[in-house]
Order: structure tokens, then sequence, then C-alpha cells
């Protein structure tokens, strides 16, 4: 059993030739994904990468091999291509249409002749634009030869939730939700008493890699609510695509209360249950907000919403929108256990105090 798990072991090992030692690492490859990522919110020119898969035959390293032989004739000067993964090359290709990216692509399978050439799928950033050389949108142009899966590299730059912070998520939802359930049954019960409607209000929110998901809250405005948004649009006191106002006309007898107090958020715990939310995590934006956010505010769904952030803490209503979303992308690049528990430590007297919240 030992010999055969080495045997394994041994055929999985990428393989160290001098064609694959030019290839970047893993990190490296992702750092210029990054300087690519912010080079394109800066100028608006999109960039696509390719992800190059072998199969998974006896001879996958030998593809390998010829790949990385093939994509040193072919690239530019201004290409990189560097490690995914384990047995996954990528290859950006900064200032490139969809329709060019599957050119290069057809080009490399050509060059592996009567040989099985590996599996190739393009991504494309921002995943908004329309920058395909015939103009249209999100590379759907036909390509000459095969067909190329074609996908937003947005979810590529998330990263995924750690078995410790999902741990501490669950164990801390659950604690939380047995603790509070009487208070938050009675306050359902007054909810419903004191405003006709539901006593849950839902709403879709964008999750990690933009994946939108609902969330819960006990509702603190009258049914129509959203119907009167655009009337009341004109009187936000926020920059940017998110909505909030002072005194909003919209809020129920108890639901000012239950904004001030943060206790209509209690039900998301719910959503940190599901995996949904985490624990501590950027605040989710309804999907319309955080669809017209920026580029560059758009790396705050690289990582898991939380219930509670440092924007919830430190800022809430007392900072612009751009400084709220600093705040999030602070977080999201130094992120640590420490951190989140610091930031769950800091949460209770911000609550209790009611800083910003309305």
């Amino acid at each position: 059993m030992f010999l055969s798990r080495f045997v394994r072991l041994f055929r999985s090992r990428r393989p160290f030739t001098a064609e694959l030692d030019e290839l970047l690492s893993v990190d490296q490859l992702r750092n210029i994904l990054s300087r690519e990522r912010a080079r394109a919110d800066r100028s608006g020119l999109g960039f696509v990468m390719l992800k190059f898969t072998p199969g998974a035959e006896a001879t996958s390293q030998d593809t390998l091999v010829r790949l990385a032989k093939i994509l040193k004739s072919r690239l530019r000067c201004t290409d990189e291509a560097g490690w995914l993964g384990e047995q996954q090359v990528g290859v950006v290709l900064p200032g490139t249409s969809v329709t060019g990216a599957r050119s290069v692509a057809n080009d490399v399978c050509r060059g592996f002749g009567e040989l099985t050439p590996p599996r190739c799928e393009a991504f494309f950033y921002p995943s908004d634009s329309t920058h395909s050389s015939n103009g249209q949108q999100n590379g759907s142009a036909k390509p000459a030869e095969s067909e190329i899966p074609v996908g937003a590299l947005e979810p590529l730059f998330a990263s995924p939730l750690l078995l410790t912070k999902r741990a501490v998520d669950v164990f801390g939802a659950i604690v939380a939700l047995v603790l509070l359930a009487p208070a938050m049954l009675a306050v359902a019960v007054l909810v419903k008493l004191m405003s006709p409607g539901p006593v849950f209000f839902r709403q879709l929110r964008a999750g990690r890699a933009a994946k939108a998901f609902w969330i819960y809250k006990f509702r603190t405005m009258q049914v129509d609510a959203d119907g009167l948004k655009q009337q009341l649009r004109d009187r936000n006191e926020l920059s940017g695509p998110a909505f909030k106002i002072k005194d909003d006309p919209r809020l129920t007898s108890i639901g000012r209360f239950l904004r001030r107090s943060s206790i209509d958020e209690l039900p998301q715990l719910w959503n940190v249950l599901k995996g949904d939310m985490s624990l501590v995590g950027p605040r989710p934006l309804p999907c319309d907000e955080s669809a017209a956010c920026s580029g560059w505010q758009k790396g705050r769904l690289n990582v898991t919403p939380g219930l509670t952030c440092i924007w919830q803490v430190k800022g809430r209503s007392h900072v612009t929108f751009d400084e709220w979303m600093r705040m999030d992308l602070d977080y999201v690049q130094n992120r640590s256990f420490i951190k989140d528990l610091k930031i769950l430590a800091d949460t209770l007297p911000a609550v209790l105090f009611g800083e910003g919240a309305y």
C-alpha cells in the first residue's frame, strides 16, 4: 500500500525540465494577475487568461513539457505563462480580446499535431467589459476552429473559506442562535404586532465571487419600501452606489430601534450557519449596488462576506463610500484569525452605543 501511494505521488509531481523551469511559480503568476487586474481597473482595458489542463493519461507530463515549448515560441514578450496549480498552466494575455485569446489557444493546440492537446479555457476580466475584437459582448464570437469555454476571471481571485474560520463560524452561530433564541422570538412577535407584513425581510446580496444569496433580516420597513426607494434617491447620504438616509420615512416604529441596535441583523446568523456568510468579513451589498461598484472596489468580493467588519465597528455612516470600500480591501489583504477576534470584540460596544447606525 505504501509503495503504491509513493508511485502515485511520484507520478503526480510536476516534472522538472529546462522548459518547465522557465514557467512562473504559482505565487508569481498570482501577483501578475493582481497587477493586470489593477491596471485594467485603472485603464478600462481588459485582459484574458488562458488555462491549460492536460488529460489524466500517463503522458500528461509530456504534454506539459510540449506545451511549455509551444508557449515559448508563440507568446508575445508582454504575455506571461506560469503555474496555476499542480498540472495546470495559466497564460496571461494583457490587452487581448477573447477572440484574440481563442486564436492563441487554437495556435497552441495546433502545435500538438496528432497528439492530444490539453484542455483549454479562457477567462476574461472585467466580466462586464466589451473587448472582443468584433464588438460582440463578453467574447461571444465564434472561434475559427474548436470551441473554447469562456468565463469570467473574477471567481478565480476568490479565496476559499479556511477550515478553521468555518469551524469558528459554525460554532459561534450555533451558540449565538441558542442563547438569543428567546430574544429573537420576542422581536419576531413585536415586528408582527406593530406593523402589517412578514416578520422577516430577505434580499439578494452579492457574496464571495459575486455569487448571489438570500440574506435574512428582521423587517424594519414598510412592505413597499423597495418601491419607494427611487423616490428617495435624491436624499441619499452616501456617495457611491450604496443607499442610506437618516430618519428614513420607510422605517416602522419598531424598525428604527432594531436598526440602531443592529438587532435586525440577528437572523443573518442563519446565513453564517449555511455558509453564505462568515462572522467577520465585508458587509454584503445588494446585487445591484455591488454591480455598480468600480473595479477596484469589487476586490472585496474575494472573500466570504461577514456579519460584522471593520466598517461596522469603525466607520459605518461616518465615512464615505470609498473609505468604506478601502476598509474592506484592507481587511481582505491583511485578514487573520487574531484580527477577526479583535473585530468581534469591538463589535459589541459598537452595537451597544449604536455608533453611526441609522
